[in-house]
């Protein structure tokens, strides 16, 4: 079980990665839009947080408090995608928006103990 939950978290850090650096390129562009590397991302960084969130046997137990402050990050981040990832431009604070919730939900992993 051990193997799965790092492999999970390993998928789970390519979401990340996805998400983030999908945004990054596309601010560089200067024509801020949803690209398909970010809507993967946000997909994939949902998926396998939901399934990294499993009760696996580990020790210490899962903090549950975190689990849920991710998951509604996540859940905002994935929403904040959705509803505009058919538009040609999306609004500059609403791109930063979301920017800025994956920055946190990273900083909450790293940080949060």
């Amino acid at each position: 079980m051990e193997t799965l939950r790092l492999i999970l978290r390993y998928l789970h850090l390519i979401a990340f990665a996805m998400l983030l650096g999908g945004a990054i390129m596309q601010y560089l562009t200067g024509v801020l839009r949803i690209n398909q590397t970010m809507w993967g991302g946000s997909i994939g960084m949902l998926v396998t947080g939901v399934l990294l969130a499993a009760p696996f046997e580990r020790d210490p137990p899962p903090d549950y408090a975190k689990i849920t402050v991710k998951a509604v990050i996540a859940v905002l981040i994935f929403v904040a995608i959705l509803v505009v990832r058919k538009k040609e431009t999306v609004g500059k604070g609403h791109f930063l928006g979301i920017v800025g919730m994956t920055l946190l939900n990273a900083a909450i992993a790293v940080f949060w103990r």
